[in-house]
């Protein structure tokens, strides 16, 4: 697909992961099947009941001003879908716990505003970080957790408590 047909849509803060694209993107074509069929029905035979959309599908539609009875717009949401799964770039986060919907939205807003308007988030559990998280890209790993912290700092950290004499 070129770039130009993806350039207008913007991706909702609700599409979070690559999971959420997958799913959008075999609703969009499940959609697309059903009223290519509904329009090679003969009038007045029984009308087959339309198929609900996900809370997602529409955001993505009132965002982006879409009209999905429209086959032209139906074919270009599928092209940006099936390019967003193929070449966004995606964070993987780990935390201790899973996180609220709503605070990983925030995360990746602010992932979008600061770093790349396409980004996924995919999320991960690692119990053994605490507190923190763990960040991995491509090419990147960042460890921003409570128990690297402890690890890298344990020398100062028992020097101190030394000095302190905590014998009470």
């Amino acid at each position: 697909m070129a770039p130009d047909q993806t350039a207008g849509l913007q991706v909702p803060a609700l599409i979070t992961s690559p999971s959420d694209v997958s799913r959008l993107h075999r609703e969009v074509i499940a959609l697309n099947e059903y009223l290519k069929q509904a329009a090679l029905r003969s009038p007045g035979q029984a009308a087959v009941k339309l198929p609900k959309t996900s809370r997602l599908l529409d955001e993505l539609v009132i965002d982006n001003k879409l009209n999905l009875l429209d086959a032209t717009t139906r074919e270009h949401l599928i092209g940006f879908l099936a390019d967003l799964a193929e070449h966004a770039p995606i964070i993987h986060i780990s935390f201790a716990t899973d996180p609220s919907s709503a605070f990983l939205q925030k995360i990746v807003l602010w992932l979008r505003q600061n770093i790349n308007a396409s980004i996924l988030v995919q999320v991960g559990l690692q119990p053994t970080i605490a507190i923190g998280c763990v960040l991995r890209t491509t090419n990147k790993y960042f460890d921003l957790s409570l128990r690297r912290q402890l690890t890298e700092h344990s020398a100062e950290l028992i020097k101190d408590l030394k000095k302190a004499d905590v014998t009470a």
